[in-house]
């Protein structure tokens, strides 16, 4: 199951826009396991040759999303910055940015045509958000196999990123998951705010996300133009 997204879908998103010049920063955000570094891999594959990307990855203690994505190839090992928080994955990417916003800066530095900016959040809650003084806009992803009961419970993540992801749609029927129903409830959650149902090992789920960012592109040049 995959949903197609148009330009109608981008009214709501998102609700701050940067005045700084500089590359589009998204934050990616979810629970652990549900494919946040699946759709880091996946963008950067998607966006291969297009755009000029680079990506923050936030673990706890260890290294681990920066390596998978150094090991699998999908992008030049010095556009990958890894962050130790050593804490709660929120307060690096909410409360204290500091250490993610020196990689962002290094990054710059270094590839100053950066156009796109992935910054992956360690595995949260469903409370998890992004400062909008570290990014621009946010996914939260979340994956079927917690139940369809997930997005009805909502929490910041759920009903305030700029685009949900649920993911491994594939393996709805192997845990007791309505995907309507999980549907439903995020479209009753969100409001206008545009939801997408997929399978990111298949390359269209990512796809979608990536075509996604490429209307919120468009739309950020056409803000600055103005």
């Amino acid at each position: 199951m995959h949903h197609e997204l148009t330009a109608d879908g981008m009214d709501a998103t998102p609700g701050i826009w940067p005045s700084r010049q500089g590359p589009l920063r998204v934050g990616i955000g979810g629970p652990v396991g549900s494919g946040k570094t699946a759709l880091v891999a996946s963008l950067c594959r998607e966006f291969a040759g297009e755009l000029e990307m680079a990506v923050v990855t936030n673990d706890i203690y260890t290294t681990e999303d920066a390596d998978f994505l150094k090991r699998a190839g999908v992008l030049d090992q010095d556009r990958i910055i890894p962050v130790e928080t050593g804490g709660c994955p929120h307060t690096a990417i909410r409360d204290d940015i500091a250490a993610n916003l020196g990689a962002i800066e290094i990054l710059e530095s270094r590839f100053p045509d950066l156009n796109l900016v992935l910054v992956e959040s360690g595995g949260d809650n469903l409370t998890a958000t992004f400062s909008y003084g570290l990014v621009d806009v946010q996914i939260f992803v979340l994956d079927v196999s917690g139940g369809d009961k997930v997005p009805r419970k909502g929490g910041p993540g759920v009903t305030m990123s700029d685009l949900l992801v649920i993911n491994k749609v594939d393996l709805a029927e192997m845990v007791g998951a309505d995907l309507h129903v999980m549907q439903t409830d995020a479209e009753a959650k969100r409001g206008s705010r545009p939801t997408v149902m997929c399978s990111l090992r298949d390359p269209a789920g990512g796809r979608i996300a990536a075509d996604w960012i490429r209307m919120t592109l468009v739309k950020l040049r056409d803000i600055e133009r103005a």
